[in-house]
């Protein structure tokens, strides 16, 4: 049934007899018991309607009519990001430059780079704005130029390069600037509407409108990666600059562009306001950020990795490495756990683990479930600053093994090893004194050599048992072969790094 505008006309589709019969009704006797029922089941639904709605805000947004009002409530808390560099003049470009205008080449003196941005408040009163570091890192001077192009000197209060987010304070000689609110990103979806706000290009307060095309976004930028990504238009100079719900609230900091031209082509990445927004109240709070440490090193666990370790899918983040003197180390973790839960939230690779331990609270326990031995075991971490390690000086609770120097052929594995004696060591550069077995030969065509085993690699784990024999090697393979497995988990030494790699038994 299908209703027109004109409220004295309802139409239905031809050939509809009984849908014409009731429409002649309704519209022939108003007083129709018909009709009244008709209105009060639409009236039923219009009220169903209206509180799915309420409850559920997402399903009622359709294409906005206009807007304009969002943009005149949002603008004046956006602001322009100058800031400028002193240079020196030094090598032959720019001695070229000022002989080609004509003021010679000796001028050494030297010269202000400057850099645009963008960036909003989030305390009118004291003064409080966010934006990239890349914006203004490096900088001698920063100013903060408002819609009416007043202009503020900045201090940098700090910033954190690792999130590419900076928090700057103007003194407002007691005046009060508009400001944003904070929204929750991790309630937006994939097909939102947003809007974009900033300083393309050097223009001024410029607004653009999209939706956000994907969540979770790795560009490869830092250990931190949860972009926003969004097809709102954002060029050069929108760095630092909000990107906004349908209800004025942040959900981003807009931060980088996709593109090979230098223009806008309709992908751009925001970083995501819950992790912006915890990084500038660290800052705010201590001056600096305070991210968590759990102590281990960790790696992704492949579908290989996943069935050697009995796990029904390949998730979590595989801890290689416990590290002397580290929280985990003190709570019970050990090399070849998988994280798979993190202060009660689901954990699905490496990045998400990373994210989860960084946001978390230091000094205070936090509850971990790990899968050890085919079932979980939950362990309760106190955390470290991570801030405060050198994480350049970290070593393991690794225990030197012996070897007597004897040689083993794996054909179920596609491997030759030997045991690890010093001249074997000398001879394949290993500095190392846990023990285990080095791979001599890797068998052409062999799923170790498509695993990228090497010959020098050090075995110091077959199935998560240390080896340090190859008749321990040996015992390891036969009774994963025994119990059925398809493969083996192995944790390997090469050079200064651990890693597990599952390798699957030759047919």
């Amino acid at each position: 049934m299908t209703y027109h505008r004109n409220p004295n006309t309802l139409r239905v589709r031809q050939g509809d007899g009984q849908s014409q019969a009731l429409a002649d009704t309704l519209l022939r006797d108003p007083n129709s018991s018909i009709r009244l029922k008709f209105l009060n089941l639409m009236l039923a639904a219009t009220v169903g309607l209206a509180m799915l709605m309420a409850a559920h805000p997402s399903f009622a947004r359709g294409t906005p009519e206009s807007f304009a009002d969002l943009a005149e409530k949002l603008l004046p808390a956006v602001v322009n990001i100058s800031s400028e560099q002193e240079v020196k003049r030094d090598g032959p470009f720019p001695e070229q430059f000022m002989e080609r205008f004509g003021r010679g080449g000796e001028d050494q003196s030297p010269r202000k780079a400057q850099s645009l941005g963008s960036g909003f408040v989030i305390d009118g009163t004291k003064g409080i704005v966010i934006t990239n570091n890349h914006v203004i890192e490096g900088a001698d001077s920063v100013k903060v130029i408002l819609q009416d192009d007043h202009e503020y000197v900045a201090q940098i209060v700090g910033s954190d390069p690792s999130t590419d987010v900076a928090v700057l304070k103007i003194d407002l000689e007691g005046k009060t600037l508009p400001e944003v609110p904070w929204g929750d990103s991790d309630n937006m979806r994939v097909g939102d509407w947003v809007v974009a706000i900033g300083n393309p290009l050097g223009l001024g307060g410029t607004v653009t409108a999209g939706i956000i095309s994907a969540r979770g976004r790795n560009i490869q930028s830092g250990p931190y990666d949860d972009y926003i990504q969004t097809d709102a238009s954002i060029n050069r100079g929108n760095s630092g600059g909000p990107l906004f719900n349908m209800d004025g609230q942040v959900i981003g900091i807009n931060t980088a562009i996709f593109s090979q031209t230098g223009g806008s082509i309709g992908i751009g990445f925001s970083i995501p306001s819950n992790q912006a927004m915890n990084v500038a109240d660290q800052i705010l709070k201590y001056g600096s950020t305070r991210r968590g440490w759990l102590g281990v090193s960790i790696q992704e666990v492949t579908k290989d990795i996943a069935d050697s370790l009995n796990m029904k899918d390949a998730h979590g983040a595989l801890i290689s490495t416990v590290h002397d003197g580290g929280p985990a180390l003190a709570a019970g973790f050990k090399a070849g756990d998988v994280v798979v839960k993190f202060g009660g939230k689901k954990v699905d690779d490496t990045r998400e683990l990373l994210r989860l331990v960084a946001n978390a609270p230091i000094d205070e326990a936090v509850d971990v479930e790990v899968w050890r031995d085919g079932k979980i075991v939950k362990l309760s971490p106190v955390l470290g600053q991570r801030e405060k390690i050198d994480l350049a000086a970290l070593s393991d609770n690794g225990v030197p093994g012996k070897s007597d120097g004897s040689v083993s052929r794996l054909d179920s594995l596609g491997l030759e090893i030997t045991g690890l004696t010093d001249e074997i060591a000398k001879e394949y550069g290993i500095q190392s004194n846990e023990g285990g077995v080095v791979i001599a030969g890797v068998a052409n065509g062999s799923d170790a050599e498509e695993k990228d085993l090497r010959v020098g690699d050090v075995v110091l784990e077959v199935n998560q048992n240390a080896v340090s024999t190859p008749k321990d090697v040996e015992t390891e393979v036969q009774s994963a072969l025994d119990s059925g497995r398809s493969s083996v988990l192995l944790k390997v030494l090469r050079g200064d790094r651990k890693i597990f790699v599952a390798v699957r038994f030759a047919r």
